[in-house]
C-alpha cells in the first residue's frame, strides 16, 4: 500500500512549465467538446510534457516516451509512418492531431514478419500523454469520447488510404491523395486550394504506392493539365473536387499497370 501511495504521489508531481503544453489550447477541437462551465478550468489543468522531433528517421523510442497512459498527440509537424511486408512498404501521413503509440506491438512476434519505421518530415512537437496527465483528463469525461474519436478517425483515414492505392493509375491516384488531404488541412485561396503540405515526390510514392519517377511523370502530367501545381508551401488544387475523376478515368492511360510498393 505504501508503495502505492508513493507512486501515485510520483504521478502528481508538477511538470516544469517550461517543457509542457497546455494541449486544449492548442487543439482546439478538443477543448470545443466541453461545457463552457468546465473549458476554463480544463485549458488550465490539462498541461502534458512536450516531445520535440527533429526531421528524419525515428525509431518511436525516444527518451519521454511513455509506456502508460494515452499516447503522444501531435501538436505540430508531419511524420510518415512506414510498415514493410517482403519488400514492399505502405505508408500513412500523419499531423497536428493524431495520437501515436509507437511503441504498441512492436515487440509482439507476428505469423507474417515485417518491418516498421517512422519518419520525421518536419520537425515535430508531441504532448506526452503519459498516466499522470491521463488521470487530469479522467476529470472530463468528454474528452474521451474525442480521444477515441481521434483513433477511430485515424483507421478510416487508413482504409481509405487502401481504396485509393487499388485505383489503378498513378495520376487518379496522386489527385485522390492530395484531395483527401485537402479536407484536412486545405485552405481556400483565390486559385484553388492550397494544401500546406511539403510532401516530396518520394514521399507521395510512398503514399500511393508507387515508384517515384512514375510519380514524377503523372504529377508532370497533372500540372499539365492544370489540376495540381506545386508551390513554395506545397501544393495547389485547382477545378473541382475529384468530380472530374469520372473524366481522367475515359482518357488514355497514363499508367494503368498496377506497380509494386516503393521499396
Amino acid at each position: 500500500m505504501a508503495r502505492a501511495c508513493a507512486r501515485f504521489k510520483a504521478m502528481e508531481q508538477p511538470i516544469p512549465t517550461s517543457q509542457v503544453s497546455h494541449f486544449l489550447r492548442e487543439d482546439t477541437d478538443l477543448a470545443e467538446t466541453l461545457e463552457p462551465a468546465a473549458r476554463e478550468a480544463a485549458l488550465e489543468e490539462c498541461i502534458a510534457p512536450v516531445m520535440r522531433l527533429a526531421a528524419g528517421d525515428w525509431d518511436g523510442q525516444a527518451d519521454g516516451c511513455p509506456r502508460d497512459g494515452i499516447g503522444l498527440l501531435v501538436l505540430d509537424g508531419l511524420l510518415l509512418r512506414r510498415v514493410g511486408v517482403d519488400n514492399r512498404y505502405g505508408a500513412e501521413l500523419l499531423g497536428d492531431g493524431d495520437l501515436l503509440r509507437p511503441w504498441q506491438g512492436e515487440e509482439t512476434e507476428t505469423t507474417v514478419p515485417r518491418t516498421t519505421g517512422w519518419r520525421v518530415l518536419t520537425p515535430a512537437r508531441l504532448a506526452v500523454l503519459d498516466l499522470r496527465v491521463t488521470r487530469r483528463i479522467a476529470r472530463y469525461p468528454e474528452l474521451t469520447g474525442r480521444f477515441v474519436g481521434r483513433a477511430l478517425e485515424r483507421s478510416r483515414n487508413l482504409a481509405v488510404n487502401m481504396a485509393i492505392v487499388h485505383q489503378t493509375r498513378i495520376d487518379v491516384r496522386l489527385q485522390i491523395l492530395l484531395w483527401h488531404f485537402a479536407d484536412r488541412w486545405g485552405k481556400v485561396g483565390t486559385d484553388g486550394i492550397i494544401l500546406p503540405l511539403a510532401l516530396s515526390h518520394a514521399t507521395l510514392a510512398e503514399l500511393v504506392a508507387a515508384r517515384r519517377p512514375t510519380v514524377t511523370t503523372a504529377l508532370t502530367e497533372l500540372e499539365r493539365r492544370g489540376s495540381v501545381c506545386r508551390i513554395s508551401t506545397g501544393w495547389l488544387l485547382a477545378g473541382e473536387r475529384p468530380l472530374e475523376l469520372a473524366e481522367l478515368r475515359d482518357e488514355p492511360a497514363l499508367s494503368r499497370a498496377p506497380e509494386p510498393g516503393p521499396g
